[in-house]
Parts: structure tokens; sequence; C-alpha cells
């Protein structure tokens, strides 16, 4: 009799355990897609002069709603202020074409519209979920480190329980002028974030996730 309560009890929960939606702590995975930059060599052109940029990205996940996303990308600016609309007082030795690399460093606060999980559990986590974000970053370019405010949103979708696939839009808006060279062309006093240059990510990422929360990394 005892033998049987301990099948019974042991197979209780081994459906319960089976049954419960498992949480990863992490992710980690690679990202890559377009790019372009608002400035002066193009003040209102979205998905003008598009580069590509890439980089690798990290996720900790606090719960199924929330997420702080670590990031750290290379990418590039270019553009031609010579062939806009706005024409700028003439400098010597002035620049005014370019095509300058930068790299990127950043965390993003994620706050997910749904719980995001395998949607195997009670809880009614979606395998599919939208979500949008805002951070703080540095940005290294044209030899100049300022920092960054990355702002957007993305939708994240889990094709495997521990597979995860996503497109995240961000625009990072620098506190720097100088990232294409052509620094304050008509000598306005700047603000905050007026006058300064800004790029756009759109990124199509692939993760994997590690260390279950019921459990140690160590025994994954």
């Amino acid at each position: 009799m005892a033998r049987l309560y301990t099948i019974i009890v042991t197979l209780l929960l081994a459906v319960g355990v089976h049954a419960q939606e498992l949480e990863y702590a992490l992710e980690l995975g690679a990202m890559g897609g377009p790019s372009f930059y608002v400035g002066d060599g193009n003040l209102n052109g979205f998905y003008k002069n598009v580069t590509m940029a890439g980089g690798l990205m990290g996720r900790y996940n606090i719960n199924p709603r929330q997420a702080l996303k670590f990031d750290i990308g290379y990418g590039s600016i270019k553009g031609d202020a010579s062939k806009g609309k706005n024409k700028y007082p003439e400098k010597k030795g002035q620049k005014w074409d370019f095509n300058n690399s930068l790299v990127d460093v950043g965390c993003q606060y994620e706050l997910n519209f749904w719980g995001y999980g395998t949607g195997t559990g009670y809880k009614g986590h979606k395998r599919l979920t939208p979500y949008i974000q805002l951070g703080l970053g540095f940005t290294y370019g044209n030899k100049a480190l300022t920092m960054n405010i990355p702002v957007g949103f993305g939708v994240k979708y889990k094709f495997r329980p521990r597979w995860n696939v996503g497109l995240d839009w961000s625009m990072r808006f620098t506190l720097s002028d100088k990232m294409d060279g052509i620094e304050d062309p008509y000598k306005v006093k700047s603000g905050f974030l007026k006058n300064k240059d800004s790029y756009s990510w759109t990124m199509v990422y692939i993760s994997y996730d590690l260390c279950p929360k019921y459990r140690k990394c160590a025994n994954d």
C-alpha cells in the first residue's frame, strides 16, 4: 500500500511540474537589421541613406511582463548635407558628406503588453506579445563619446520552449551633434536634445533562454 501511495504521489507531482509553465531568467542572442540617421545631413527622412547594423543582446526577465535588455551593437550613419533642402553657411574645411561608423552599448526597460511564455501554464501567458521600451546607453562615433536615450517598441514570439525571435525598433537620441561631423552649422544654441544627432535601428533578433528559475543555472 505504501508503494502504491508513493507511485501515485510521484505521478501527480510529475504531471504538476509538466503542466507548469517553466520561466527562464536570462536570454542571449544576436541581432541585425537596417539603420538610418536623423541630423543635419537628414533632417526628416525616415529610412533614408540606410546602412546595416548588428550585434549581441541579452535579456534579464524580471517576470513575464517586464524585462531588462542589454545590447552592444556596431553600425554606421551616412548622408550628404549638400544634397538636402537646407542650405548651410559655407565653412572652410567642412565636409558635408559622411559615412561614420559607431558603437552602441545600452540597456532598455521593456514592458510586455501580455505575460510572455509558452502558453502551456494555467497563467495564460502568450507566445506572441508586443512591448514598449525606454532606456539609456552610450554611443562612440566620429571620435566622440556621448550618452543616448533609446525609445521604441517591438514584438517577440516564442517559437520553441527556449527559443525566441523578435522585431525591435528604436530611435536612439544622442546628446551630441558630432556624430555626423557637422556640428551646429547655424551656430544656434542647443538644448538637451535640440540640434542633436540621432539614429534608428530596426533589428531582427533570435535568442535562447538560460537559467530556469526553479533551479540553479549549474544544473541546466
